[in-house]
């Protein structure tokens, strides 16, 4: 997955190295036209022309050849012969006998050439075209000390160690800041990439602002007690749909329900700890517990009630199974944080009011129910319990623990709608928001007991 930081960036700079491009020109152009190039107007009018050529050439590149990154390499290099060419007009262009101390306008079109390829903020460029150029100096200074010195090697040496050579030693200088600038601005790049996608992967399971926890590294991340909701969402006969579906329809209809399942955990800022299969598990209160963690649960439960029959009914008018799902919540105390299992760290929570979430949802199953609520929850709300058909169960037995638990429970309605009428299959009513009671009270206290 491309992170959209990383096409911005490099859209930005490509817009960047455009303009630059016909910046650099310009100042070459004027350069030529001031004059001062002593004898190599002729070298500096096709270096003027061969820049501009370049440069269009490179924005034809970019607008409709965006996939080939060598051209990029390509057209530095060439940058970098256009400079060779100016040096070699004012080295060893000449006689031999000509003074070849280089002018300000062949050193202007090097410095600026530099720094345009140091704005494009890629060491590997700078490198290319630092080194072509430092190369083909220091080569021509050394063939021009060949040329001019007598005898013994001492002269060789004083003609090659001269005040031209001082100035190739200030390129090189200047070329290896812009190289170490570049290499900063790499890894800095990378670094935010890399968070980047993290933030985009976290995403994926965690609302905005428990995301900005996780990237903080806030001690949130501990392993500690928390009280927190959690809630267990499963679709029924998922297995028996998978074992004959097709591989294709498979992956449309679970990534449908994942997408609709956390869209809507995250709109009650809930977190989705984790995907098993065709169940979803998610908290309410990690890393951080508020007071309103059990009315907000308790909300997105009732949403997830109405959005899942919603596209339980656009499913089957679509072809699609049509699948009912179960939802068991439960408020209770977690051990919440990174659990460090050696080659991988998980972010989550474990404890009993887990396991009994888990098996409320379950229960749902039992029950025909859509949505099962312990009264832990409904004791932990700070609002009015939200009206819906309620029916409340004292006492129910679950599997694995030795005492029993208050729940309440909305009943799935048997039954046929509109969109049975119209495609001919038995789907049953699923009793949702849209329907619920003006109840408005809450649990007798006496029905609210925690386990």
């Amino acid at each position: 997955m491309t992170s959209s930081l990383s096409a911005h960036w490099d859209t930005a700079r490509e817009i960047r190295s455009i303009l630059l491009r016909f910046v650099a020109f310009a100042i070459l152009l004027a350069n030529l036209l001031l004059g001062g190039s002593d004898g190599a107007e002729g070298t500096h009018f096709l270096v003027v022309v061969s820049y501009l050529v370049i440069s269009i050439a490179s924005v034809a590149t970019a607008r409709f050849l965006p996939g080939l990154s060598w051209l990029k390499t390509v057209f530095v290099a060439l940058d970098a012969l256009l400079v060779a060419l100016i040096l070699y007009a004012h080295i060893l262009g000449g006689p031999v006998t000509k003074n070849h101390n280089l002018t300000t306008t062949s050193l202007v079109v090097a410095f600026i050439l530099l720094n345009h390829v140091g704005l494009k903020q890629d060491r590997r460029l700078v490198l290319v075209f630092s080194g072509i150029v430092l190369v083909s100096w220091v080569a021509m200074l050394a063939i021009t000390a060949a040329r001019h010195h007598t005898a013994d090697a001492m002269s060789l040496l004083a003609a090659f160690f001269n005040q031209d050579l001082g100035l190739t030693v200030s390129f090189g200088f200047t070329a290896f800041a812009i190289y170490l600038l570049a290499r900063d601005h790499d890894r800095t790049r990378k670094e935010a990439l890399k968070a980047d996608k993290r933030r985009l992967n976290l995403s994926r399971f965690f609302s905005p602002l428990v995301v900005a926890d996780l990237q903080e590294g806030s001690s949130n991340l501990d392993l500690e007690r928390r009280n927190a909701a959690i809630m267990f969402v499963d679709l029924r006969d998922f297995t028996s749909f998978a074992e004959t579906a097709p591989a294709r329809e498979l992956a449309l209809v679970l990534a449908e329900y994942r997408h609709l399942v956390s869209g809507t955990i995250f709109q009650h800022g809930g977190t989705v700890d984790k995907f098993i299969g065709d169940g979803v598990m998610a908290v309410f209160g990690q890393p951080t517990p508020t007071e309103d963690d059990a009315d907000r649960a308790l909300a997105c439960a009732l949403d997830l009630v109405d959005a899942l029959s919603d596209w339980k009914n656009h499913s089957m008018l679509n072809g699609y199974p049509a699948l009912n799902a179960g939802i068991g919540l439960h408020y209770g105390t977690v051990v919440g944080g990174v659990l460090d299992s050696g080659c991988h760290s998980e972010f989550t929570v474990i404890g009993d009011a887990v396991n009994v979430a888990q098996r409320l949802e379950t229960l749902a199953k039992s029950l025909d129910a859509p949505l099962v609520v312990s009264s832990a929850v409904m004791i932990r709300l700070q609002n009015p319990v939200p009206s819906a058909l309620w029916i409340p169960q004292s006492s129910v037995p679950l599997p694995g623990r030795r005492l029993p638990i208050d729940v309440w429970y909305l009943r799935r309605e048997a039954g046929l709608n509109q969109a049975e009428d119209n495609s001919g299959y038995e789907t049953g009513g699923m009793q949702t928001a849209l329907q619920r009671s003006p109840f408005q009270s809450s649990p007798p206290a006496s029905d609210l007991r925690t386990a």
